[in-house]
């Protein structure tokens, strides 16, 4: 039986990444985003969307360049904090991270984010209020352990452990509870 509910996407789980930007006096900029996608013009392409004046819709817009970086257990801690944290704050990136430069395009990658998409905006759509990217993957950084065909996708994603939102809490790839949002920024240290 179902019945008809308030429009949300509450329990449709959605895998996190973090969007690297430059700022513009060049240091690292990370906002955490989950409306991100995949599509095809004849090639896979990404499609990502970004709601309300943020840092990070601004320096995509400048610059029509960003990475997506995979979030994952280890890493949500990090995520929350970005995720949570005012963009514009002059001390949002304040905090231990480890940055190194895209391979093919100049954009800030996670160090350890198993798997980053360097991305260049092909067309972007304005909507009300938000923005739709649709980019061309120019490069994808993994982890090398990814590659093993040995593993089967699941011991993969076991390696990596990726985490998904839903309803305004965090899971692991698995559906595990990992805590609400604004918890795991609790445990980041800060520079």
């Amino acid at each position: 039986m179902k019945k008809s509910v308030p429009i949300s996407n509450n329990f449709c789980p959605e895998t996190l990444f973090l969007y690297g930007t430059y700022r513009e006096d060049g240091a690292a900029n990370f906002g955490t985003f989950s409306w991100f996608s995949y599509y095809w013009d004849g090639q896979m392409g990404a499609m990502a969307c970004i709601g309300g004046a943020k840092l990070t819709r601004d320096r995509i817009n400048a610059t029509r360049i960003f990475s997506a970086n995979l979030v994952t257990e280890e890493l949500l801690p990090l995520a929350d904090h970005f995720g949570t944290t005012e963009g514009y704050s002059p001390d949002k990136m304040n905090v231990d991270v480890a940055v190194e430069a895209g391979r093919v395009l100049h954009v800030p990658a996670l160090t350890k984010s198993p798997w980053i998409f360097e991305l260049e905006v092909d067309r972007s759509i304005a909507l009300d209020g938000a923005e739709l990217y649709l980019c061309t993957i120019r490069n994808t950084l993994a982890d090398e352990r990814l590659g093993d065909e040995r593993l089967t996708v699941e011991e993969r994603l076991n390696l990596i452990k990726p985490v998904h939102g839903a309803s305004g809490e965090y899971f692991s790839w698995n559906g595990h509870p990992l805590g609400a949002w604004g918890e795991p920024k609790k445990t980041v240290r800060r520079r």
